[in-house]
């Protein structure tokens, strides 16, 4: 059985350009890196090259994390404030429920009635 090379061909027609040259030709050409790695990788870059990476790294990282620091701290502002609303309307309503009127209209539903003597003092000699 034949093997089907139309779809080959196809292929390497796609990444060829008008003059000839592939997409990595034309790279390489314009980058230029044979004059730096002619006689092979340069090793004694390597350490450095590393060290730059990883903290290059942990510097992302870093300003990843503050970013979500100050996304949770916002957050947690608006919580607070809620929160303190919340409390503040809680703490009128308390006030007036325990005023003096508010506690005897409340309680006249149960037959007790607010007294208007004041009360008797008992000392015993």
């Amino acid at each position: 059985m034949a093997a089907n090379t139309y779809k080959v061909q196809e292929e390497q027609e796609q990444a060829v350009y008008k003059d000839g040259k592939t997409i990595f030709q034309r790279l390489d050409q314009l980058v230029k890196l044979n004059n730096l790695f002619g006689e092979g990788l340069p090793i004694q870059y390597l350490p450095k090259v590393l060290f730059l990476s990883t903290f290059l790294i942990f510097y992302i990282g870093n300003a990843h994390f503050a970013e979500r620091k100050v996304r949770q701290i916002e957050k947690m502002k608006v919580e607070v404030e809620d929160i303190r609303a919340d409390y503040t309307t809680l703490k009128a309503d308390l006030m007036f429920a325990s005023k003096q009127s508010e506690v005897a209209r409340k309680v006249e539903t149960l037959g007790l009635e607010e007294t208007h003597e004041p009360p008797n003092k008992i000392v015993e000699e």
